[in-house]
C-alpha cells in the first residue's frame, strides 16, 4: 500500500459513494494464500470474495484495504484488517460468532494494532485503553455514511444533530482506524448504519479489549450491521440524541 498510495490505480468498480480497485482483490489474494498455506481448514470471508465455507465453525474475516476512496485519492489514511472468528455453538445465523483474534496495520503511520479475547489491546506492543470523556460537549467523534444513497440519508440528520452537541466531528474514511483510533482515546466514538463485517470485525475486538464498547445491531442485508462504539462512557448521551 506504502508503494503504491501515489501510483496510478486500476478502478475495477465505480458507485455512487464507493471504489473498487484491481489492487483490492489482488491484496486479498495475497493474503487468502497466505492464510490458507497456514490454516487450509479454515474459511475466508472478505470483501473481494469468500474462500471455504463461512458459515464454518472458524473462518478469517479480511478486509485487504480499508479506506479505498482514500487510498485511490492518495490520502495516507487507510489499513488492512484480518480478524479470527469462532462460531457459537449451534447457530447458523451469519451473525453467530465472536472474534477471537483481531490485527489492523495502518502503512502509513506504522500502526500495528492488536488484540486477543480476554487480552490487552495493544498498538506497536504497547497496551492501549479509550478514553475517559465523560459529556458530549468534551467528544470528538467520527461517523461513516456506509456506501448507499439510502445510508447517506438516513445518516444526514444525525449529523447535523451531533455536531451540535459534540466538542468536534471528524469524518476520517476508515472504519477499522475509526474503531482502533476510538481504542487508543484519539476518538471516543464512531457511528455508522451499514458498514460491513470485514470493516468492524477486528478493530471491534481491539475496541473491547481496550475497554471500550462495541455496540452493533445486524441489519436485514447479509453482513451488514448499525454500529455505536465508543469508550464505554457515551452511548446513553448519544442514543439520547438519535
Amino acid at each position: 500500500m506504502r508503494r503504491n498510495l501515489d501510483a496510478p490505480k486500476r478502478i475495477n468498480q465505480k458507485a455512487r459513494h464507493d471504489i473498487k480497485l484491481e489492487l483490492d482483490v489482488r491484496a486479498q489474494r495475497l493474503i487468502e494464500r497466505a492464510l490458507q498455506k497456514d490454516f487450509p481448514d479454515i474459511a475466508v470471508l472478505g470483501e473481494e470474495g469468500i474462500v471455504g465455507d463461512p458459515g464454518a465453525a472458524w473462518r478469517w474475516v479480511v478486509d485487504p484495504i480499508d479506506g479505498t476512496v482514500n487510498f485511490t485519492r492518495g490520502i495516507p489514511h487507510a489499513c488492512v484488517s484480518i480478524a479470527l472468528q469462532s462460531r457459537e455453538p449451534g447457530a447458523r445465523h451469519w451473525d453467530a460468532y465472536r472474534t477471537e483474534i483481531g490485527v489492523v496495520y495502518d502503512p502509513f503511520l506504522n500502526e500495528m494494532w492488536s488484540a486477543r479475547r480476554g487480552g490487552k489491546a495493544r498498538l506497536n506492543n504497547r497496551t492501549i485503553t479509550v478514553s475517559t470523556t465523560q459529556r458530549l460537549r468534551d467528544a470528538v467523534i467520527t461517523m461513516g455514511f456506509a456506501k448507499t444513497r439510502a445510508t447517506v440519508q438516513r445518516n444526514l440528520p444525525i449529523f447535523d444533530r451531533l455536531c451540535r452537541r459534540v466538542m468536534k466531528v471528524r469524518l476520517m474514511g476508515s472504519a477499522a482506524l475509526a474503531l482502533t483510533w476510538t481504542a487508543a482515546g484519539r476518538l471516543d466514538a464512531y457511528r455508522e448504519e451499514g458498514i460491513c463485517l470485514w470493516d468492524i470485525a477486528a478493530g471491534g475486538l481491539i475496541l473491547e479489549c481496550a475497554g471500550g464498547e462495541f455496540h452493533r445491531v445486524p441489519l436485514s442485508r447479509r453482513y451488514t450491521y448499525r454500529l455505536l462504539a465508543s469508550n464505554g462512557r457515551l452511548r446513553r448521551h448519544i442514543e439520547a440524541v438519535l
